[in-house]
């Protein structure tokens, strides 16, 4: 059987089942289209009841699928004429955090995003996804030369945290992050914002202030990982289930506590079942911003921006 997560393994056992009745009967000497119609009604009902009642970590779960797109497949599938730009111009290239200029519908962005690796030597050149100092100092400096061209910028997060390492700490992690947050209030351009997988703490935050702040539907925002939390306040890492449903971490959530400005909608089961279709909700959503935010003037883009998050917390 494929392989999955705990709570995906009634589909599975379903999609297993449907796949052997169809290879009996794919040489036309046995009928069972019947049965095979009945099976996939069933899929369909089970899918939907697992799905659309998901908890909190299940959907940090979905958020962490080896098999979900990130930052460098969705550039693929909606943005053209990519070039990446490299180097923090003070230490070196930090591979966890990619940039560079590209089109959306013949519209000029710059694109920043974590980017993880599809096995274990890419992830290892990616840290996992999470950056160093240079990766956030890589990306100011790409934000800086948006701001001077006059365009765009859209940030995807897909990050457990910024890395926490001695190396890490020694270049400046925390300088590096917090010069971005104030930095970014000020960019005199439009910026959005979008959690596509794992949106953890202040690796997170390095590239997280925007004029419009997205979740998608399975991804997670929150000062710390589930795991991290049970650790602290219970001692216990296995408690990480009900560390989820507290953080108030799924984009309905953060809705309600007005840290968001939307959740994007993923197929049914999460972005890696039909990877194309999340795409495009994600383009939907950032031509959408894009075109709200370009008639407002670059002074009340700013002071809306700066309220924005100056106003948190206060429910």
């Amino acid at each position: 059987m494929a392989s999955g997560l705990d709570f995906e393994k009634p589909i599975l056992e379903l999609e297993l089942k449907i796949a052997e009745l169809k290879a009996l009967a794919s040489d036309g000497s046995i009928d069972l289209a019947e049965e095979i119609n009945k099976l996939e009604s069933r899929l369909e009902k089970v899918r939907r009841e697992i799905f659309e009642s998901l908890t909190p970590w299940q959907k940090v779960q979905i958020a962490r699928h080896p098999k979900r797109p990130y930052t460098m497949d969705y550039i693929n599938m909606i943005m053209v004429d990519f070039i990446e730009l490299h180097g923090d111009r003070m230490f070196q290239d930090d591979k966890a955090i990619i940039g560079g200029f590209a089109k959306i519908d013949g519209e000029k962005i710059l694109i920043i995003g974590h980017q993880k690796g599809k096995d274990t030597k890419e992830n290892l050149m990616r840290n996992f996804g999470s950056a160093h100092p240079e990766g956030y100092r890589k990306a100011m400096r790409l934000m800086e030369l948006a701001e001077k061209f006059n365009v765009p910028i859209v940030t995807f997060i897909d990050t457990p945290g910024a890395y926490p390492g001695i190396g890490a700490e020694e270049r400046g992690q925390a300088n590096s992050i917090a010069h971005n947050l104030r930095e970014m209030i000020f960019l005199r351009v439009p910026v959005i914002v979008i959690v596509i997988g794992e949106g953890g703490s202040g690796g997170a935050l390095g590239i997280g202030i925007g004029d419009r702040v997205y979740v998608m539907e399975n991804a997670y925002y929150s000062v710390i990982s589930p795991e991290g939390c049970a650790a602290i306040l219970w001692k216990d890492r296995l408690k990480a289930p009900e560390a989820a449903e507290v953080l108030k971490l799924t984009a309905k959530d953060l809705i309600g506590l007005k840290i968001i400005d939307g959740e994007i909608p993923e197929p049914l089961g999460g972005a890696h079942r039909d990877p194309e279709k999340a795409a495009q909700a994600l383009k939907r959503y950032i031509k959408k911003a894009l075109k709200e935010l370009k008639i407002l003037s670059i002074d009340k883009l700013v002071d809306r921006r700066y309220e924005k998050f100056r106003g948190m917390g206060d429910i």
